[in-house]
């Protein structure tokens, strides 16, 4: 699975905010794109999702391993994202949130998804908990499964580390990326930090609109 970004360009009222460029993540890489607030980094991944909105526009193409996903509305196009905040479900446990993120189809199957996806982050014991009882770094663990457990065809990453400190993003950065490299899925990342950039990855950075090799 591949994501490739065919002559995408994003514009801030009819004005170029980032001018047309082409892309290709690969299954299980992360390109990392950083740049100065306001340089349209977020609103690219906005336009990648399907939910960009006025007075911000996109146009090109969106590919996911050779199907044109432009045109489909956002639940359709299968793309997972990550942000700081882990926008979990307050009212719900720790296993419905998971739950939420499993398709529809026999209900004793997807428990056992949700279990297995409980296990794979080390929380087997916490799926009748409710958020608000959970570490930061927990939550963080159930958001990215959530996300996984969608079978996303790729996932894009809005600066989700800012609010871990030194230690927890340090482990949040490898559990993230190794569960995208282990189930092939690309990915793209934005950051401030080029701390935050998967080691030997490709880093691209937004400078006037045009993006560039880091």
């Amino acid at each position: 699975m591949a994501l490739e970004l065919k002559d995408v360009a994003i514009t801030l009222n009819e004005a170029p905010l980032i001018v047309r460029f082409s892309l290709v993540v690969a299954a299980g890489e992360i390109v990392t794109i950083m740049g100065p607030s306001g340089s349209g980094k977020s609103s690219l991944l906005a336009y990648i999702a399907g939910d960009i909105g006025l007075p911000l526009g996109g146009a090109g193409r969106v590919m996911l391993d050779g199907e044109d996903v432009s045109r489909l509305p956002p639940e359709r196009r299968r793309i997972g994202r990550l942000f700081q905040d882990d926008l979990l479900f307050p009212h719900m446990t720790v296993a419905e949130n998971l739950m939420f993120g499993v398709a529809r189809g026999a209900r004793a199957e997807r428990q056992v998804m949700v279990q297995a996806g409980l296990q794979r982050i080390d929380m087997e014991a916490f799926g009748a908990r409710p958020p608000h009882t959970l570490s930061g770094g927990q939550r963080a663990r159930v958001s990215l499964m959530r996300t996984l457990l969608a079978k996303p065809r790729a996932v894009l990453l809005d600066e989700p580390f800012n609010k871990f400190d030194a230690d927890l993003r340090l482990q949040m950065r490898g559990y993230v990326y190794a569960h995208l490299a282990e189930r092939r899925v690309p990915g793209l990342l934005v950051t401030h930090d080029v701390a935050d950039a998967p080691p030997g990855g490709r880093v691209l950075a937004i400078r006037n609109g045009v993006l560039h090799d880091a």
